[in-house]
């Protein structure tokens, strides 16, 4: 592994071997992960030399985010995250999801880096690249403990995940609520389990994961629903029952967006869907041509995530009228819960 190429290139020195890092299984959280995977992946330590990156794209609704992991567990066959590797000299395919790599100074280079000024008003992602919360957090907190220095240095948080594991954490997520805000989305596309197995293979059950929603609804922490990605012909008319449980679970928000395939992202997509759900195949692959996907990804503003013709317009109606019916704000893209003496503040990042 070598940081040659793109931003990773000057972030930090090449990331060593972790040869005993710790089992996550292994731990009192593990009740909250999934099945562990057939072949363990292997996990790399890095020295980062910094650790929040700035988003100027303006269909993103945050400028600032924090990673403290590279690659992700889950495995997901559409993850737009994929690329990112590529700055590693790893393959996008299979070792996004089999070389990890852990800033195990990520807390402390946050905890330096918050006590800027340019950061005053700002909401900070902590899921941009990964999610915070695959299996190696159980044993390692660090997104616990960059969630204590947000709280700590006053910033409010925006967190996606797929991982169960977040309610381990709603002690801390409920602190901030009630101070500089949070908003915690569960990134649950999927209703069935045979469909999320299928092409989120190592994350938690979509059941797992709406547990974890009412938990955390219950601590206190605004919780949503992020429907991302919508899969025309395989996902689309479980809008439904997915905002049905949203609300059930207590969570006051949702969003969707369709599909991204970026880069090398199309192949490994079109590849895992034949392999795992063939009898699907063909008839997504056209959905996704009729909501106006590009399926070689696009790159500008505004058309990154968002589709276009009579179908992708049918979704978005019918995604409004079941949010309607069960309760649940429809966004267009992801909005942070902040106390309103912040919100004033934040609301030219969502205008």
């Amino acid at each position: 592994m070598t940081t040659s190429g793109g931003e990773s290139a000057t972030n930090a020195a090449a990331p060593l071997p972790w040869d005993d890092a710790p089992d996550p299984w292994d731990e009192a959280e593990g009740r909250w992960l999934s099945d562990p995977p057939s072949r363990r992946p292997r996990v790399w330590r890095e020295r980062a030399k910094s650790i929040v990156t700035r988003n100027d794209s303006p269909d993103i609704p945050f400028r600032f985010g924090a990673n403290a992991y590279r690659g992700c567990a889950h495995a997901c066959a559409y993850c737009y995250a994929r690329p990112t590797h590529e700055y590693l000299d790893l393959d996008p395919d299979g070792d996004f999801e089999h070389e990890l790599v852990v800033k195990e100074n990520a807390a402390e280079l946050l905890s330096l880096e918050l006590t800027s000024s340019r950061f005053d008003g700002e909401v900070l992602c902590l899921s941009g690249a990964t999610d915070p919360y695959q299996p190696l957090e159980a044993s390692l907190r660090l997104t616990r403990r960059m969630l204590e220095v947000c709280l700590a240095r006053g910033r409010a948080v925006l967190l996606f995940t797929k991982a169960a594991l977040v309610q381990r954490d709603a002690d801390v997520l409920a602190r901030l609520a009630a101070g500089p805000g949070v908003q915690v989305y569960l990134s649950i596309p999927f209703a069935d389990d045979a469909t999320a197995r299928a092409l989120e293979p190592a994350a938690p059950s979509p059941s797992a994961r709406f547990r974890a929603m009412r938990a955390l609804t219950e601590a206190g922490v605004p919780t949503g629903l992020s429907i991302s990605p919508v899969v025309p012909g395989l996902n689309d008319r479980q809008l439904d029952d997915l905002l049905a449980r949203t609300a059930a679970a207590g969570g006051t928000r949702a969003f969707a967006s369709l599909l991204r395939l970026p880069g090398p992202v199309r192949a490994i997509f079109e590849r895992r869907l034949r392999e795992r759900l063939p009898s699907a195949a063909d008839r997504v692959l056209a959905a996704l041509a009729a909501s106006g996907a590009d399926r070689t990804g696009r790159a500008a503003f505004g058309e990154r995530m968002a589709g276009s013709g009579v179908r992708w317009e049918l979704v978005r109606s019918m995604f409004e009228t079941f949010a309607r019916r069960h309760g649940v704000i429809a966004d267009e893209r992801p909005e942070p819960a902040l106390p309103p003496v912040r919100r004033t503040r934040q609301g030219r990042l969502f205008d």
